[in-house]
């Protein structure tokens, strides 16, 4: 069982005009990512002392996290044209998801975490970044290539939104590492 989970379940099916139209109807729901997003930040770095001295995040900050991390995969999901459906405006925060929407994501809390860890984790990712890196120049252009197949064809080509998730999936792995929620070093690749 994975400790990571990120999930899309919809059609391939989108109307042709989202290629233009859900990066502007997502505002809203980019402006509450950048606050969430700057909160999880302040909660990451607190969860490197609680690790350091307690060998534990403290429950509510880590479902805080992942509900952020959930919630912008949602929303990442609309602003990428890859479903009609807009993503609810859920702030449900537990670890587990609750299967509300059709992009899922979720992370097992651990019981005890590798107290040093968070000294070395971001050094020991320097691998990851640079292959996540590479994979997220391809990702550009799959993107590019992807609006053009929705905007004529008014479908994602499976093999490019298969493309996308799998490396949200391995983003996903690495920086639940890397932010301290998880301590098992992750898989390189596309899985």
């Amino acid at each position: 069982m994975d400790s990571v989970r990120l999930e899309f379940e919809r059609g391939y099916e989108v109307d042709r005009w989202r290629v233009i139209g859900n990066w502007v109807l997502a505002i809203p729901h980019l402006f509450i990512l950048y606050v969430l997003q700057s909160v999880r930040s302040v909660l990451t770095f607190i969860s490197f002392f609680a690790v350091l001295f307690t060998k534990q995040i403290p429950e509510g900050i880590f479902n805080f996290i992942v509900m952020v991390d959930r919630y912008q995969w949602r929303v990442t999901t609309y602003t990428l044209f890859m479903r009609n459906e807009y993503p609810k405006f859920e702030f449900d925060m537990v670890a587990a998801d609750p299967h509300s929407d059709l992009a899922t994501f979720e992370i097992v809390r651990q019981d005890e975490y590798n107290r040093w860890a968070p000294l070395y984790k971001w050094f020991l990712a320097i691998p990851h970044y640079v292959v996540l890196v590479v994979l997220g120049i391809g990702a550009v252009f799959v993107w590019i290539a992807a609006f053009f197949v929705v905007l004529f064809t008014g479908k994602w080509s499976e093999g490019m939104r298969s493309y996308m998730i799998r490396l949200s999936r391995y983003g996903a792995r690495v920086f639940a590492y890397v932010g301290l929620l998880r301590d098992e070093y992750p898989a390189f690749g596309l899985q």
